[in-house]
């Protein structure tokens, strides 16, 4: 089975990616607006449950931490994708080592860019319409993100929560 761990914002911020999502990103129905902190990975039945216990562990090494969306980035050329970019910060960055490196699955092939997707498989045309549109509007949203999600992809493509993970309050 597929894997991931993500963070899910808090309603307002999904609401209002899910505003953009709904019309340009083909994934809609597929998973909740998110962030992800390890990509996909895969796992049995077995395999899975040390994952959870070794992300029960991570949990408790992390506290919650603050959560800033502050503009609006794209990943072209390499690909059509627009996002609510994430402020990096110390804290983002240690959860994401821990769940990286010397852990379950292989590490990522990509940079760590922490955001929330809000559009995805556009061609050029549609992106560049798009893109200054949104860039103008922007976007600025900070809350606290206490809780880590390990998902699982269901047969008809969509992923669902396997469990979920506090981090811990008093670190």
């Amino acid at each position: 089975m597929k894997f991931g761990i993500v963070v899910f914002p808090s309603k307002k911020l999904q609401d209002l990616a899910n505003a953009y999502r709904k019309r340009y990103d083909p994934h809609y129905a597929l998973i909740t607006p998110h962030m992800t902190v390890k990509d996909v990975f895969e796992a049995n039945e077995q395999e899975i449950k040390d994952v959870a216990k070794a992300i029960k562990e991570v949990a408790k090494k992390h506290s919650p931490f603050e959560l800033n969306v502050s503009k609006v980035g794209t990943f072209a050329p390499i690909t059509n994708t627009i996002y609510f970019k994430a402020t990096t910060n110390d804290d983002l960055l240690a959860l994401h080592k821990d769940l990286n490196y010397d852990f379950f699955g292989a590490e990522s092939e990509f940079a760590f860019v922490p955001h929330i997707t809000i559009a995805q498989k556009l061609s050029s045309g549609e992106h560049d319409d798009i893109i200054g549109q949104l860039k103008m509007v922007g976007v600025d949203h900070t809350e606290t993100v206490d809780r880590l999600h390990l998902l699982y992809q269901l047969e008809d493509g969509s992923w669902t929560v396997y469990e979920t993970f506090r981090l811990d309050e008093d670190n």
